[in-house]
């Protein structure tokens, strides 16, 4: 399974949020920086569009490890799951297989 690991403790705002995905999935230049352009491009995962450079495939999900969970501004942690979760429901609507797994570590 590909894997990506994000610290949550590098997540203290919007700004640090979507500049922290952008670089780690390789958003393209013109990413929006806002919750819907970010669904967007995580519900490309298992495509080769330009819209992230890591890949799934429905028998080989990406598994997003959010390190230092705790760290993370509850507002952000909430929409991050949430948001995660319309990603998986868009792509089953369109009937495609889920391609994110999320795993939390809340760190002390």
């Amino acid at each position: 399974m590909p894997t990506v690991r994000l610290d949550a403790s590098r997540l203290h705002d919007w700004d640090s949020f979507h500049s922290e995905f952008a670089s780690t999935f390789g958003f393209p230049d013109f990413y929006g920086r806002n919750l819907n352009a970010w669904i967007d491009c995580m519900s490309d995962l298992s495509e080769e569009t330009g819209m992230t450079s890591v890949h799934g495939s429905p028998s080989d999900p990406v598994v997003l490890c959010v390190d230092n969970a705790k760290a993370m501004p509850k507002e952000i942690f909430e929409a991050l799951v949430e948001c995660a979760g319309f990603v998986n429901w868009r792509r089953l609507e369109m009937g495609d297989p889920a391609v994110l797994i999320l795993a939390f570590h809340r760190a002390e």
